[in-house]
């Protein structure tokens, strides 16, 4: 009967895909990839996608919190992972007993860092961040030299790195990217004879990494791609991506309901003739959106999903199915007969991104990981 024996909702994750798509970026840009496995794994389960990205080649982890970060060293990951993001003073000794690598950008960081290193003894690997236009931490791309020189005259600091972040790289426009590119040029020229050749210099993300050559330095931070979802609209894989999350439901009761009758909350569905109505264990509480016009898919067809989405429990409208029967499987994303429902589906459906539909599934929804293909 499969996983809707044992679950009332669950998620897939297929790490082969997760493998293909690193492999596929790695022979592509000839650059090094630093596997972003932040928020849970893009909600596809952080340390099962980093030991599949390692296992496909991936060479450092990013992350934006140290929670996630320790969360990795607990589980006996030491690949290097870098904090892409703020750290509260107060964990700096934490994270430089995990062996983790900072992101700094002014020089109150370079201080207490320093003075963290010092007093146990321990190196602190820094990546300086500069703002070259997503107007979010990072040092000015013009303070780049002075940055580089006061990490320098910091005993216990070693500069590891040097990036920026792209905001428009996904888009069809290049003159953004375009200017944020020529700045960091320019604030790299500057560094260039303080700087051993061997530090990391990273910019493009996965968006960049597929369409501007010109923005692969020696690594690049591969994050949406890796999960085979597209960066944007704009911005589609090419077709050796392959997309690793199912999201999958179970039909719990089938009843026929008399017309005139009000389905869920508010009763803002009221049946017009002898409806079949399906009720799936699936709710807000589980990151399924209490939004009109929800679809799944029953029997390999596009169902309606009808009535206010409630906590954990979820109607539908089964008169196009009539074939479905208590505790067949239902599916949110992903493949099921002939039609797909794809995560940019339901993005576009609830007026956001793909990113966040996977990032908001929440954390009681169990994550199961298929069998990985043979190796060749």
């Amino acid at each position: 009967m499969g996983n809707q024996a044992q679950h009332s909702t669950w998620v897939e994750i297929d790490l082969a895909a997760i493998k293909n798509n690193v492999e596929f970026v790695l022979s592509h840009t000839g650059a090094a990839v630093m596997a972003i496995v932040k928020a849970n794994g893009y909600g596809h389960g952080a340390l099962p996608v980093a030991q599949a990205a390692l296992q496909a080649g991936a060479s450092y982890l990013g992350v934006a919190r140290i929670e996630e970060a320790l969360e990795l060293r607990q589980a006996g990951m030491t690949a290097p992972i870098l904090l892409l993001g703020y750290l509260a003073p107060a964990r700096l000794k934490d994270a430089l007993q995990a062996g983790l690598s900072l992101t700094v950008w002014d020089n109150s960081h370079l201080e207490y860092t320093s003075q963290a290193a010092a007093d146990l003894q321990l190196p602190a690997r820094v990546h300086l961040k500069l703002d070259t236009g997503m107007s979010r931490i990072g040092a000015p791309p013009s303070q780049a030299q002075a940055m580089v020189e006061q990490i320098q005259s910091h005993n216990g600091l070693f500069l590891e790195g040097v990036f920026t972040h792209f905001a428009c790289a996904d888009e069809g426009n290049p003159d953004p990217t375009n200017q944020q590119l020529a700045a960091f040029h320019h604030a790299l020229d500057n560094i260039s004879g303080l700087v051993d050749h061997s530090i990391l210099i990273h910019a493009a993300n996965s968006a960049a990494s597929l369409t501007r050559p010109d923005a692969i330095f020696n690594m690049i931070r591969l994050g949406i791609a890796m999960y085979g979802l597209h960066p944007s609209p704009e911005c589609p894989l090419p077709e050796a991506f392959q997309p690793a999350l199912t999201w999958k439901t179970v039909l719990s009761q089938i009843k026929v309901l008399p017309p005139g009758r009000g389905v869920s909350y508010g009763h803002e569905y009221r049946t017009s003739h002898n409806e079949r109505i399906g009720t799936i264990p699936l709710g807000y509480a589980d990151g399924f959106r209490r939004w009109r016009g929800n679809t799944v898919l029953v029997n390999g067809k596009i169902t309606p999903v009808v009535g206010r989405v409630c906590m954990d429990q979820s109607m539908l409208q089964l008169d196009g199915v009539p074939d479905c029967q208590a505790g067949d499987e239902v599916v949110i994303i992903g493949k099921q007969g002939n039609q797909r429902i794809s995560a940019e589906d339901v993005a576009h459906q609830w007026n956001t991104i793909n990113y966040e539909v996977v990032c908001g599934i929440g954390a009681r929804v169990p994550r199961l990981y298929l069998p990985e293909l043979p190796d060749d």
